[in-house]
């Protein structure tokens, strides 16, 4: 018993884990909470702030905060450290998170339903093409195109359906390409 409780304890650690580990992007909609602070203060700080052209939400009391490469959870100790170090608040919380919908990737070529797909955290290359209907007739399953952070690799997902350890995570902007095969 005590054996099963340790493997269920790390098993939602690990996925736990896996939650909000993309990093922030332009664009990105947070939801920033204040907590630990006057109620009034929190109606006034609380709300939802949008990732602008230059990588940054501006917020009261601090003014513009780089955002774009943190994860929520470096923004959250990024705020509270600004806003305690400005000695504007002595314990304020903060709870950054990211808006639902908001974040996506873009899977096209010979799938059977090509086009934008929500961003999930446990998001990987086989469950990406899996949500856009799976490979048509006419797919190349050894040649798919996945392009992360300008930088573009050739996955086999034939190697992936052999051993799903090698399947890949997928980030939000990520675009899979699925050519279709000549013979």
């Amino acid at each position: 018993m005590k054996t099963l409780f340790l493997l269920a304890l790390g098993f939602l650690a690990t996925v736990s884990a896996g939650f909000a580990q993309a990093p922030l992007r332009q664009g990105d909609a947070l939801e920033i909470r204040l907590t630990g602070v006057p109620v009034d203060e929190i109606q006034q700080f609380t709300a939802v702030y949008t990732i602008d052209d230059g990588g940054s939400i501006n917020l009261p009391y601090i003014g513009y905060v780089k955002a774009v490469g943190l994860l929520p959870n470096q923004l959250q100790v990024d705020l509270e450290k600004k806003l305690r170090d400005g000695e504007i608040y002595t314990h304020p919380s903060i709870t950054v998170v990211v808006q639902a919908g908001q974040r996506f990737l873009s899977i096209g070529g010979a799938v059977r339903g090509p086009g934008r797909i929500p961003y999930s955290a446990d998001l990987t290359l086989m469950s990406a093409i899996n949500t856009a209907g799976g490979f048509n007739d006419f797919a190349d399953q050894k040649r798919v195109r996945l392009v992360h952070d300008g930088k573009a690799q050739v996955i086999d997902t034939r190697k992936i359906r052999k051993d799903p350890t090698l399947d890949v995570k997928v980030f939000p902007g990520d675009q899979i390409e699925v050519p279709q095969s000549w013979y």
